[in-house]
Formats: C-alpha cells, structure tokens, sequence
C-alpha cells in the first residue's frame, strides 16, 4: 500500500485531468462526500461520480488551484489548497479524506462559505 497522502495527490490529478472514473476507483462504494457548508451529503459511489459531472457548475467561474500540500495522519489526509478565482484573488480551503485501509470513506470540505457564494 502506497501512501495515502499519494492516493489523495492521485485523486487531485484525475480532478485535474477529467479523469472521473478514475478517481472514484480510490473511494469505497458507500462513501460520504459532505461539501462547504457541512449541510449537504452525497452518499455513495456511484451519486458522488455523476455529481463530478456537474463539476463545472459547482467551482466558481476562473476557479484555479495555485498551490496544494497534503497533512497524512492516521488513516486520514488533509489536503490544503490555495485557490483563485475571477472574483476572489487568493484564498484558502482544506479538505479532509478519510481512508479505510487505501480506499476513502469520506471526504469533506472546509471552506469560507460566505466567500465561496460572493466567487460566483
């Protein structure tokens, strides 16, 4: 078993490159994604893979990752990202993935969402 920490930089290059199918080949089938604002859940592999098709219309317009760093402990990554948009210069947000052994159970997002809503 690689690092998790490689498995989640994995998961960010397939984000990257369109590569969906892909990336949900590092997620258990009964995972949780709970997104900015901690009021939403999507439950399960296969309802987390056709939301990426939306992923467009989820991340503010001129939306750039700029920087990225991963924190491993145990059995868990944070992911620390630096970002811009067309109407946020620079900004910050976490993520948080969860691993059972290799795979990820959930994955969660931390992110200032007052900021996030005045990006679109």
């Amino acid at each position: 078993m690689g690092s998790l920490a490689s498995i989640v930089e994995r998961g960010w290059q397939a984000v990257g490159a369109g590569e969906f199918d892909q990336l949900v080949e590092d997620y258990v089938d009964e995972m949780s994604f709970i997104m900015p604002g901690q009021t939403d859940c999507l439950k399960g592999r296969g309802a987390f893979r056709q939301a990426l098709n939306g992923l467009g219309e989820i991340l503010p317009p001129g939306f750039e990752i700029t920087a990225m760093r991963h924190l491993q402990g145990e059995q868990e990554v944070v992911s620390i990202i630096e970002w811009r948009s067309d109407k946020v210069d620079a900004s910050q947000l976490t993520v948080l993935f969860k691993f059972t052994d290799d795979k990820i159970h959930e994955e969660r997002w931390f992110i200032d969402t007052q900021q996030w809503k005045s990006a679109f």
